[in-house]
């Protein structure tokens, strides 16, 4: 079965039930706490430092940020809620359906940068739109090592996979080949990390890849894997919002394990020299392409929540490359690149 683009025009996407801001709110917030009591437990030296604030044209939100702890530089945990009655023409245009409705958006965003170059920096951001008829939940999360450990990267995938697969056996090939789409930085030619899971615009019209959205190509990896799935049946916003449960409850089994294997590593100057130096290309994506940050500034969200994923320390390099054989150069030549890293064991 395949889903043209033209069958993709008329959403029929169930509306919401009456307390769907609330529900989302709730859970988002859960994470949130959830989340930094973890990362506060293995850090074992700093806690979070709590920053509430309100948006004047409604809505607002709590920042967490950790810093300068025994694992963590930095570590920022985000919720945020807005509202309001302007929506953003390029939701209008995708979906004029929305026309005459006030919005609401929801979400619970974190980036971790440790302190050792040996220890992962990670995302995640699941989140929640919903104006009138229109609804979606998107979100996902993402690994951006410095150094190569094959055994992470299967462990953070096959984690998420695992929780995809308990919902749909097609959610975790999609949204994987959407991470590596997507967190790709164009003017480098390299994704930003080993990936994970990213999804967007999710609802009951069941398009694991919608094409009439902005940042979504036909020609993808993603688009011709959803393309050979078709519609999946009976999704609902009971499921979707299950889905996003399970997904939140999945990082810290993801994450944590990686941290325990990598804290004890004993690092010199070249290594932390070279993690600064991949820092700034973790600028370069959230500050060209990355959609949260691009949608926050432009609602008028609370600019040092929306920067709280920049690293506190990077630097740059004119025209670096690797020395040829090095942890460094197998980071580029491997890493850098999409890979079935759930198979990687078996030689796929």
């Amino acid at each position: 079965m395949t889903v043209s683009m033209e069958s993709e025009q008329k959403s029929t996407a169930q509306l919401p039930p009456t307390d769907s801001k609330e529900r989302v709110s709730e859970l988002m917030t859960s994470l949130q706490d959830q989340i930094c009591k973890g990362l506060e437990q293995v850090d074992g030296v700093e806690t979070f430092q709590e920053d509430t604030w309100i948006r004047p044209e409604g809505g607002g939100g709590r920042s967490r940020v950790l810093q300068s702890g025994g694992i963590f530089e930095q570590a920022g945990v985000n919720f945020s809620e807005v509202w309001g009655n302007h929506l953003p023409p390029a939701i209008l245009s995708q979906r004029p359906e929305a026309s005459g409705h006030g919005f609401y958006a929801t979400g619970t965003s974190m980036v971790l940068h440790p302190r050792s170059p040996y220890i992962p920096t990670v995302h995640l951001n699941y989140r929640y739109f919903e104006a009138g008829p229109v609804w979606w939940f998107g979100g996902g999360a993402d690994l951006t090592p410095y150094y190569p450990f094959a055994e992470d990267a299967i462990h953070f995938h096959r984690t998420f996979q695992q929780a995809c697969d308990a919902h749909h056996p097609h959610y975790y090939p999609t949204f994987k080949r959407w991470c590596d789409e997507y967190f790709h930085l164009k003017h480098r030619g390299e994704t930003r990390g080993v990936g994970g899971i990213f999804f967007d615009y999710q609802d009951s019209e069941g398009i694991l890849y919608p094409l009439v959205y902005p940042g979504t190509h036909q020609s993808t990896a993603a688009a011709k894997y959803s393309e050979s799935v078709g519609r999946v049946k009976d999704r609902t916003w009971e499921n979707l919002f299950a889905f996003v449960q399970t997904c939140g409850n999945t990082f810290l089994p993801a994450y944590l394990p990686i941290v325990d294997r990598r804290r004890h590593h004993d690092y010199g100057d070249r290594e932390r020299q070279f993690q600064l130096y991949r820092r700034g290309r973790y600028v370069e994506f959230n500050l060209v392409y990355d959609r949260g940050t691009i949608f926050g500034l432009q609602t008028n969200g609370r600019t040092e929540s929306i920067l709280m994923s920049l690293p506190p320390l990077v630097r740059w390099e004119y025209n670096y490359h690797p020395e040829p054989g090095s942890p460094e150069a197998e980071l580029y030549e491997t890493f850098l690149k999409p890979q079935d890293w759930v198979n990687w064991s078996s030689g796929v």
